[in-house]
């Protein structure tokens, strides 16, 4: 069969890894892809926002499935185009898709249907929202309503920090459009801890657990960002945790979504915290998390073809999900001064090291191909990823893989997974 990738980042490089290793696959494509995608796909220059080119390359190809891996053209209704043009694609509808693309939405369906979250209030004027914050407890999160590339998220531990973070959202539009809307919920504290679930409408079945490191620091300092590195499984995810998830969060969403008409078929993330008052609920996305993904696709044994078409199909409830009994390890190289100002077009040496290396993997995010080789195109530019007996060896392995690549600008977080070491 012939598959389409939709998307250009370390998420969809995973993904198309993966698929290639379905036997039911013999041609994948990827709009746009990357220079690490193209070891496995042909890379077709489509934006992942042009909904009708896709619908139309993928009808003249004879594709049998297309796979989102953004949120931006979920939520934009791709999968709505697809469907009405009768081609079968992975993902949810628009209306489905909300969960991650109003972080608002969301918050009012935990509330209605008793999934456990973080207190909160919504607002769409930053006068109200200013005056909310007189009376609030430090310190606060402010969240962007709408998708902001990871960072939309504000941290504040004082009072002066909060109305500048309001007036950076919702009055400057740091974050475009996304910040007409802004969600503000009390700060919690715990382990955070990310488990991506695949979900046929009614049937949800999880994956291993994955956590994700946010800031641009070591020691958890400076700015968000898309992620600077992640492991999996999360030693603090013990069997407790998981049925109480299943049990209180986890179906609950699902059916959530199905009481509100919205049926969800695709991928939920779910972002929790492990509170002292038990797991709660940070954020929904509704696609692979990135670079969740390049620790947990690793360790899927599945044929993730097999589990894409049984959540098209509704028969998700008949597919066993299996995955190794091992940990992984991925440390994003970025290029120095991300997520702010950077340069890109270095060329990036050392990528032959990994061919041929068994458990050692460089999933590309931002990449270029050129005449005078690979080069950096992107604040985010490789996951260097590798799996272990334990998360200790995985860790050790990663680190040692990460010395193999070298380009000028190069920048890494020290302590991806250190965490690990107290558990």
């Amino acid at each position: 069969m012939k598959v389409l990738i939709v998307g250009s980042g370390g998420r969809e490089h995973a993904i198309a890894w993966k698929v290639a290793q379905s036997k039911k696959v013999d041609k994948i494509y990827c709009a746009p892809g990357n220079a690490g995608v193209a070891q496995y796909a042909e890379c077709v220059d489509i934006g992942a926002m042009e909904f009708e080119k896709l619908a139309s390359f993928a009808k003249e190809k004879q594709i049998d499935l297309t796979v989102i891996g953004m949120d931006d053209p979920l939520v934009g209704g791709v999968v709505d185009v697809f469907e009405k043009e009768g081609l079968r694609v992975f993902g949810p509808r628009a209306n489905a898709a909300i969960l991650e693309g109003s972080k608002a939405f969301s918050k009012d369906l935990m509330k209605k249907y008793h999934i456990p979250t973080a207190a909160y209030e919504n607002f769409d004027d930053p006068e109200k929202a200013l005056a909310y914050l007189e009376t609030a407890k430090m310190p606060i999160v402010l969240k962007a309503d709408g998708l902001a590339l990871g960072k939309g998220v504000l941290i504040c531990n004082t009072l002066e920090e909060a109305k500048a973070g309001v007036k950076s959202i919702m009055q400057d539009k740091k974050f475009g459009a996304s910040g007409d809307r802004m969600v503000i919920e009390e700060f919690m504290t715990g382990r955070e801890v990310s488990v991506l679930s695949f979900v046929d409408g009614k049937t949800i079945k999880t994956m291993t657990s994955a956590q994700d490191h946010k800031r641009a620091g070591d020691g958890d300092t400076g700015l968000n960002t898309g992620g600077m590195g992640t492991f999996s499984p999360s030693p603090f995810y013990t069997k407790e945790i998981d049925a109480y998830c299943r049990e209180h969060i986890y179906q609950p969403t699902v059916d959530a979504m199905a009481a509100e008409g919205r049926e969800f078929k695709g991928i939920i993330f779910f972002g929790l915290m492990l509170t002292a008052d038990g797991p709660k609920v940070l954020e929904y996305n509704a696609r692979f998390g990135d670079p969740e993904t390049q620790v947990v696709l690793p360790r899927m044994k599945t044929d993730i073809v097999d589990v894409f078409e049984a959540c098209i199909d509704g028969t998700l409830a008949q597919t066993d999900l299996e995955f190794e009994d091992n940990a992984a390890v991925c440390v994003v190289l970025a290029s120095e001064g991300y997520p702010v100002k950077y340069e890109k077009g270095f060329v990036i040496r050392g990528l032959e090291k990994f061919e041929g290396k068994d458990g050692y993997y460089v999933f590309h995010a931002g990449s270029k191909k050129t005449p005078e080789g690979i080069v950096t195109n992107g604040g985010r530019v490789l996951g260097v990823t590798a799996t272990g007996k334990d998360l200790k060896e995985a860790r050790a392995n990663a680190y040692e893989a990460v010395n193999w690549i070298d380009f000028d600008n190069k920048y890494y977080r020290h302590d991806i997974g250190r965490a690990i070491e107290e558990a």
